[in-house]
Parts: C-alpha cells; structure tokens; sequence
C-alpha cells in the first residue's frame, strides 16, 4: 500500500516537469484522435488504435510497474515495442494490409476503362512536388546536414501525399527513419482518415458546378473472368520488371486480389478481407500509436512534417483534377473533373467522397465507377511513385 501511494506522489510529481507537460500534451492529442473517431466517425478502425497506442506509449515512466507491459526496456521490451519490432521493422503489417485491400478491390471498372490509369498517375503530382520543396526546407529545420538523410526524409514526407499509410510506411522503415515514423506515419494515417474533409474543398476551389454535374456513361458490367485472373499476374510481373522496388507491395496486392478473383478460395478471400484486414489494422494501429513518444513526436519537424504532408496531399488532389481538365479540352465526351481527385491512394474513400459531391450537384449523378477505378489506379500509382522515390533516393545516395 505505501509503495503505491509513493508511486502516486511521484507520478503527480513528474506531471509537474517539463516532460510532464509534454506528457499531458500526447494525452490530448491521442484524445483528439479517439474523439474524431467515435464522436465524428472519422476512419475509427485507424484513429482509435493510433490514438490508444499514444496514450500506452505515453504513460509515465515512473509507474515502473506498467513499463514493462508497454514499451519496456531493451533489455526486457514491452509488447508494443516487441510489435513494431515485429510487424513494422520489418515491414510485414504494410505487407499484410495490401494482401487485405488486395482482396477488397474489384479490377473490373478499370480494366473496362484503362484510360483511368492515367488520373491516378496524375494525382501522384503533389508527392513529387513535395519531395522537391522538402530537399530545401528538411535540412535548417530538422538540423541535418547529411544529404542523403535529407533526401530519404524528403521521399517519406513526399509520400504522404498518396494518403497511403501503408506505402508511406514502407517508405519510411526501409530508410530507417526510426526518429521521424512517429509523425510521418500519424500523418499519412490522419489525412486518410480526413479524406471527407481535406477534398471536398480543394475540388470545389478547382471545379464549377456545371463541371460536377457532369454525367458519365455507366460500366455496370464485369470484365471476363479470365481477364481479372490475368491482370494480377501481369501487373505483378510488369511491376517487377520495370520496378524492382515495387514488387513486395505490388506483389501482396495483387496477390490477394488473384485469391478474390480465381473463384476457388472464396474461404480465404473472406477471410483476407475481413479477419486478416481487421486483426492487422488493430495491430498496426496501436503500433504506430507507440510511436508517438513525446520526445519524438512533440518536435518542431513534427509540424514540418505534418505541413507538407497536407501540402502533398492538397497537391496530389489538385492534380488530378486539374489533368482531368487539360484531358476535356480534347475530349468530346467530358470527363466530370472530380474523377481526377479519386486517383489519390486513399482506397475507398476518395471514391466515395467523389461519389458523394456528385449527388450533391445532381442527385441523378452516379460516377462512383468510374471514382472507383481511379481510385484503384491511385492505388498503384502510389507504390510505383514510393518505389520511384526509394530508387531514386538510393541511387543518389550511393552516388
């Protein structure tokens, strides 16, 4: 009992420091995430694990009796330290998850429509764009003076821009950029979740609203059956040719639409789109939660980071809207210029918000196919431009 109270007293002690202040602002800031996920639902599968990981991995460490069980030491880690070092150093979550989101996305409305390919490279503009600015900004703020540490922050920041948590992930952990995938990560995570909020304007700035009511010609139909066999297969083989870097997240990906698609493991197919997308999604979000340590997090290039992660991402959305205006000044048949925004990675949730804006300007407007298929091609325009960016990068760096 005395133990205890002297535990108590030194806790509310420590909360009185310079490092219990900080500690107090993690607090609030995981409750901010938990908050945004239950009160406004914003992507509560992804905020609520971060947001409880954050709380865990802050907790003081005069409470000697919980440090073990948390983050724990090196000698002795703690389970959430024993999971990054499971699931995110060695890159096996991201791996995970795009075998998942493998199985949830049907091909079909874009092989129908391969010109759609095209706004989901597009829509990869902001990250580019991005890396380019944080090469002149990374190194007086963060203090560095590495150019090749510069150049590897600068391709993680740039990938956020995708809102492709797992890509930018992949990015980050393959530079080991141990010191910053606490708010690299956050961000690519928070601006996936806030998809409904950050695009909406951004298109409307860009768009008239004769331009949202623009209707499309529907796709309804499947393409052939041995087609969506097929193109997992060739994508796979393609991308690993032409991007060595790609194949590990092409691969899972369309791997785990090849078990949706070839028609005799629906089992696992199910499986991987509800047990292993859920049970990954809890792990790796309370993962990258731990990761949000005050002394790591509560930094000045955390803002940085976070800054130009929302300018990528604000680029990358302009982007794509922006091409699929030049495209209509050559087109008979318009394109409605917010199919361009859906080539984000952001899977499905730009293809819903996309769909959305549409009802709003014509409640008799559907393009969510066509949203769909941008969207996926998104998808794969992320991990080629990561790929890009970790080639680039590391070619430089040799040099």
């Amino acid at each position: 009992m005395q133990s205890i109270i002297s535990q108590l007293f030194s806790g509310v002690a420590y909360m009185a420091t310079v490092e219990g202040l900080k500690t107090l602002v993690m607090f609030v800031i995981a409750g901010i995430l938990i908050y945004l996920a239950i009160k406004k639902d914003y992507e509560p599968t992804l905020l609520l694990p971060i947001g409880f990981g954050a709380l865990l991995a802050n907790l003081p460490p005069v409470l000697e009796s919980l440090s073990p069980a948390v983050l724990g030491t090196a000698e002795e880690p703690g389970f959430l330290t024993i999971l990054f070092n499971t699931g995110i150093a060695t890159e096996l979550f991201p791996i995970l998850i795009f075998i998942a989101v493998g199985a949830m996305i049907d091909f079909s409305p874009l092989i129908k429509d391969p010109s759609m390919i095209f706004f989901g490279a597009a829509a990869q503009f902001g990250i580019f764009a991005t890396f380019l600015v944080s090469l002149v900004l990374v190194g007086p703020v963060f203090g560095v003076t590495d150019q090749s540490l510069i150049m590897k922050i600068s391709a993680a920041i740039g990938i956020i821009g995708a809102a492709d948590g797992p890509t930018t992930l992949y990015v980050a952990n393959h530079f080991k950029l141990v010191d910053y995938i606490a708010p690299i990560s956050v961000a690519a995570y928070s601006y996936m979740a806030l998809v409904p909020i950050i695009q909406p304007p951004v298109i409307k700035l860009l768009t008239t609203k004769e331009e949202r009511m623009i209707k499309m010609a529907s796709r309804d139909s499947r393409a052939p059956k041995f087609i969506l066999i097929l193109f997992p297969i060739i994508i796979t083989a393609i991308a690993g040719i032409i991007v060595p870097m790609s194949a590990p997240l092409v691969g899972s990906l369309m791997f785990g639409n090849l078990i949706r698609e070839c028609g005799v493991l629906e089992r696992l197919s199910k499986s991987a789109q509800n047990e292993l997308a859920n049970l990954v999604t809890i792990l790796l979000g309370i993962t990258i939660g731990s990761t949000m340590v005050a002394d790591k997090f509560l930094r000045v290039d955390t803002l940085l980071i976070m800054g130009m992660g929302l300018f990528a991402f604000i680029f990358d959305t302009a982007g794509g809207v922006l091409f699929a205006k030049l495209i209509n000044l050559f087109r008979k048949e318009k394109i409605n210029p917010m199919i361009g925004a859906a080539g984000i990675s952001a899977f499905p949730m730009s293809s819903r918000v996309i769909q959305k804006m549409a009802k709003e300007a014509d409640p008799y407007n559907f393009i969510l196919m066509q949203a769909v298929s941008a969207n996926v091609s998104g998808q794969l325009g992320s991990i080629v431009a990561g790929s890009m960016l970790i080639t680039l990068v590391t070619m430089l760096s040799v040099g």
